[in-house]
């Protein structure tokens, strides 16, 4: 069935020095009827602020503050719900920063005509990353690895935070009561999905390190993670 309602849902804290670019960038795109939400935590930075400033000249863009910064994975939960609130047939993940390629997510949404879960994959096609220093690179590979050998997961990019879903898809996995941030987030959706049945597929994408800003990745979300897929592996949820 044709894509008729398309959304993209981005979670923002302090990214004023991407954010206008990439909504430009979103809506230059040859994608009818899209719509683009912003989750923002009240970002210092006034982020939030920006949005705002650029709903009148783009009425499909939609801005949800939330009071304080509580992690991403409670931020995509908080912007999916919006998303299938207000419509949506299809819904995409993707940060705010550029590492997305806003010009791959035609390719991510005509991929659903075949998948529930369209991945952007950085590792199904060899390695695919620009610019990131070899730690975080190997960081990010051994991850993977070990998600996908205790979880059982069959993809090779089971940490990477740009997909495309069917919303049939995420009312399926019960996606509310996911209670994990960052890459443990993004398994367990991917989890939650290959374990009802759901058709993942991975797109190949190459991802590019921030341009501007800073990282939100760091200790406590790798830890997480590392505990969360053997949960996932012992209680299969």
């Amino acid at each position: 069935m044709p894509i008729k309602n398309p959304w993209v849902v981005i979670p923002t804290y302090n990214e004023r020095d991407n954010i206008k670019r990439l909504i430009e960038s979103l809506f230059s795109l040859s994608i009818p009827r899209l719509s683009v939400l912003i989750v923002d935590d009240s970002s210092p930075d006034k982020t939030g602020e920006i949005v705002a400033s650029m709903q009148k000249a783009f009425p499909a863009l939609h801005l949800k503050t939330r009071p304080a910064k509580a992690g991403l994975g409670r931020a995509y939960v908080a912007g999916f719900r919006y998303a299938l609130d207000h419509g949506a047939d299809a819904i995409v993940q993707m940060d705010a920063d550029f590492s997305h390629d806003p010009e791959d997510l035609p390719r991510l949404l005509g991929a659903l005509e075949s998948a529930d879960v369209a991945i952007g994959s950085r590792y199904s096609h060899g390695i695919s990353v620009v610019n990131w220093p070899l730690r975080r690179l190997l960081i990010s590979l051994a991850g993977n690895w070990y998600a996908r050998i205790v979880t059982g997961i069959p993809i090779h990019d089971a940490t990477g935070g740009f997909k495309a879903w069917k919303t049939d898809t995420l009312k399926a996995i019960n996606f509310e009561t996911i209670d994990a941030n960052g890459y443990g987030f993004q398994i367990a959706m991917n989890f939650r999905a290959w374990k009802t049945g759901q058709k993942l597929r991975e797109i190949p994408i190459i991802f590019t390190e921030r341009r501007d800003g800073q990282s939100k990745m760091n200790g406590n979300i790798v830890q997480e993670a590392l505990l969360l897929a053997w949960r996932l592996r012992l209680t299969g949820k």
